[in-house]
């Protein structure tokens, strides 16, 4: 006997996608963070993981009740890297939970992530890096390989309604974002969002998110973001994911650039407004812009001695 089953789509209810974080990550899909080592999307991650678990709002984005969040990383380790890192960004961490990897290695195919999951009602499911949850016998360049065990995930994440972000490695080679991928075209292919992290090209310090494949909604604006004593979302960027990754000159707008000049020059403690207002007019910077980059930073002035300075923006608390 078949075992054809056909659905008609007169049978289907119209659903709306619904988001962790709109329009970069969807709730009951899959999300993939990629960029070079050391660009800062553990960081990132860890920042979203905070939020989420304090009911916090992320950048454009409205908050939604704390929820919690299972994290899986294969290159860190969870007493000196990864706690120090959730306290470092406010994270609840009692809603962070981890799978067990000490007696068996965990993979994208294993039925645990699904159990997880429903034991946890977690949100969000985090696995870091990509390379390291394949499986023994799966090549991440092989389409027949990579297929089923995406497929499997995907299913567990509509299933489950949680949202599952998969940090990467990109590689060295090709020309433009989209083809400096993880490995096989059916890995970004099996993810609705795809996002690059890296460092911004004048300023080591700022890291930029970018919106690469958005299948879901528009893509998104870029997310910019520092990286030092503490982590601290910074805006919207109009950083593109190909002048991110050094494939287009990079053009910024004059508030960007304002922006960047007062965090440089406030870097390492306060700095006379005559000084920084000169600095900036040399590089093409109207004063009224520079006023209001100081207001959306909260970089506060206060006169001494008759003489006006700017204080370095107050580290938030947590991931705010």
């Amino acid at each position: 006997m078949s075992d054809l089953h056909l659905i008609n789509m007169s049978d289907v209810e119209a659903t709306a996608v619904q988001w962790l974080w709109y329009p970069y990550i969807p709730f009951g899909k899959l999300t993939i963070m990629q960029g070079d080592p050391g660009e800062g999307k553990t960081h990132l991650i860890l920042a979203v993981t905070a939020r989420l678990t304090k009911g916090e709002a992320l950048p454009e984005a409205e908050p939604m009740p704390p929820a919690n969040v299972i994290y899986q990383t294969a290159e860190d380790g969870l007493s000196d890297t990864i706690k120090p890192r959730l306290e470092m960004v406010g994270a609840d961490c009692s809603r962070v939970l981890v799978i067990d990897e000490s007696k068996d290695a965990l993979s994208l195919s294993d039925e645990r992530i699904r159990e997880a999951i429903e034991q946890t009602h977690a949100k969000l499911l985090i696995l870091d890096p990509l390379q390291a949850y394949l499986g023994a016998n799966v090549d991440m360049h092989r389409a027949n390989e990579i297929r089923p065990v995406f497929h499997k995930l995907g299913q567990v994440a509509e299933e489950t309604g949680c949202a599952v972000v998969i940090i990467g490695h990109m590689n060295k080679g090709g020309g433009k974002s989209g083809y400096r991928r993880l490995g096989s075209i059916d890995i970004t292919a099996a993810a609705r969002s795809v996002l690059v992290v890296g460092k911004l090209p004048q300023d080591p310090n700022t890291r930029i998110m970018a919106h690469s494949k958005s299948n879901l909604a528009p893509a998104g604006a870029s997310i910019a973001f520092e990286l030092g004593d503490a982590f601290r979302f910074l805006g919207t960027s109009s950083i593109t994911v190909d002048e991110l990754l050094g494939f287009e000159q990079v053009k910024r707008s004059p508030m960007e650039e304002a922006k960047s000049l007062l965090l440089s020059m406030l870097s390492d403690g306060r700095q006379e407004s005559k000084v920084i207002f000169e600095e900036a007019q040399l590089r093409g910077i109207s004063e009224r812009t520079v006023k209001t980059a100081k207001k959306e930073l909260g970089i506060e002035s206060i006169q001494e001695d008759k003489r006006w300075f700017f204080y370095p923006p107050k580290k938030s608390q947590g991931a705010k």
